[in-house]
């Protein structure tokens, strides 16, 4: 039994593309780049399902220059033969996994967490800027994708100038895991790219998750602040994310 890709699905929805959209996305950038391939809509419900573990060469390609992010963080289970290299041809659709899934086995309702935590979310944290020697608030409209005891978050695209990924494992009541987040090219930061951890309790409710983040500064140090994920709508349809796609009010 195949574990879907939540990651892939998270970015397709953080893009606000439905999966035909996202297949002629990836058609289209194959054309760019002189590689052309045969995406459709059932390849990317093939990859989504996590029943085609690795996108061959040519869609690999044309999945980084989609989503702008690298094949590696794009959810994929099995070994993607990347060679960055031209003349790979084209044609033909998925190979299947190199190495078989194996699923995962039953997990407790503490493993698994009381809920499901899938939709769009509210994400806010806060961090103080020592070249500007003041605190500042980073705010994005989220989706996030439960699957098991996984949590992927993706920033929706209008929400801010700078994306940001979570991704989290869930236990009881205490989720844990690593944030990333690009900085916009013309702000202050100047696209620089921030990463650290993350620990966030969840509420009972299952509306709120509170906790820390911890990341590295500018002057070759740690930092740590408060964030906080508030829940605002359980669905991911595109008419719902259009409408959050949006930055949030202050």
């Amino acid at each position: 039994m195949a574990t879907p890709n939540s990651t892939l699905r998270a970015v397709r929805l953080g893009l606000l593309m439905s999966q035909d959209d996202f297949a002629r996305a990836v058609r289209d950038a194959g054309t760019r780049v002189g590689q052309p391939n045969d995406a459709n809509k059932r390849l990317v419900q093939r990859w989504e399902s996590g029943n085609t573990g690795a996108p061959r060469p040519v869609y690999a390609r044309a999945l980084e220059t989609v989503t702008g992010l690298p094949i590696e963080s794009l959810g994929f289970a099995g070994s993607v033969p990347f060679a960055r290299v031209a003349g790979d041809g084209h044609g033909g659709h998925d190979m299947e996994p190199t190495t078989p899934t194996i699923p995962a086995g039953p997990q407790s309702e503490a493993q698994a967490g009381r809920r499901n935590h899938s939709g769009v979310w509210l994400s806010r944290y806060e961090y103080f800027s020592s070249g500007r020697d003041s605190a500042f608030v980073g705010q994005h409209y989220v989706v996030i994708l439960q699957h098991g005891n996984r949590l992927t978050a993706r920033s929706l695209p209008g929400s801010s100038d700078s994306p940001l990924t979570m991704d989290l494992e869930i236990d009881g009541h205490v989720a844990t895991g690593t944030w990333t987040e690009q900085t916009a090219t013309d702000g202050y930061y100047r696209g620089a790219r921030y990463h650290g951890a993350i620990q966030l309790l969840v509420e009972p409710t299952g509306r709120r998750m509170t906790g820390k983040w911890v990341g590295f500064g500018k002057e070759f140090d740690v930092n740590t602040g408060p964030w906080q994920l508030t829940f605002q709508d359980a669905s991911t349809n595109k008419a719902t994310l259009a409408a959050y796609n949006k930055r949030p009010e202050a």
